[in-house]
């Protein structure tokens, strides 16, 4: 089991590159689109990177440049650079069990009837379609300048499992229609 949470993983996967301070890592998250792959809001920023520090993963220091404020900067320490190399070891070594709240409706689909249920799978592949043209456009963004291939994987991982998801929703919708209501479907 890791020592670092995935938020963790994130920010000091920033510091491992270059040290940094916390509005400049905000800027890098945002400029590399990390939110779309990891779930880390601005504010949670400062504090995952108190609770690295507390872990002796980061050090902090405080930097004055001429006619700027003060500002801390954050730098990744020995056992810091340990803890993220096992954490991406851990991540890399395990298809781990994933929980989607889409699962919980599937279950109870029942509970809307066919024609409800297929009104909400249409909105559904809508927003899939919405997810898939993000992620192509992204893509292409990254390929023109250039952007490492583990960058553009980023995308385009999500991209083959969103595709293979809208296939399946449409080929389940096309079976809700072909059956004589979602109760009689057959498996």
């Amino acid at each position: 089991m890791s020592r670092i949470s995935d938020i963790e993983a994130a920010i000091l996967g920033l510091l491992y590159e270059h040290h940094h301070y916390a509005y400049r890592l905000e800027q890098i998250i945002k400029k590399r689109g990390m939110r779309n792959w990891a779930d880390i809001g601005f504010s949670s920023i400062y504090y995952v990177l108190k609770r690295l520090e507390e872990k002796k993963f980061v050090e902090s220091k405080m930097r004055t440049t001429e006619g700027k404020p003060s500002r801390k900067v954050y730098t990744i320490t020995e056992e810091g650079q340990q803890a993220m190399q096992e954490k991406v070891q851990e991540i890399l070594s395990e298809n781990k069990k994933q929980i989607y709240s889409f699962d919980l409706g599937m279950a109870n689909i029942e509970i809307l009837g066919s024609e409800k249920a297929i009104t909400c799978l249409n909105d559904y592949l809508k927003s899939t379609e919405e997810r898939i043209e993000f992620l192509e456009e992204s893509i292409a963004m990254h390929k023109s300048i250039n952007s490492p291939y583990n960058v553009i994987a980023l995308f385009t991982r999500p991209l083959a499992l969103l595709k293979a998801e809208k296939s399946w929703v449409e080929n389940f919708i096309q079976k809700i229609k072909e059956s004589d209501g979602i109760n009689k479907m057959e498996s």
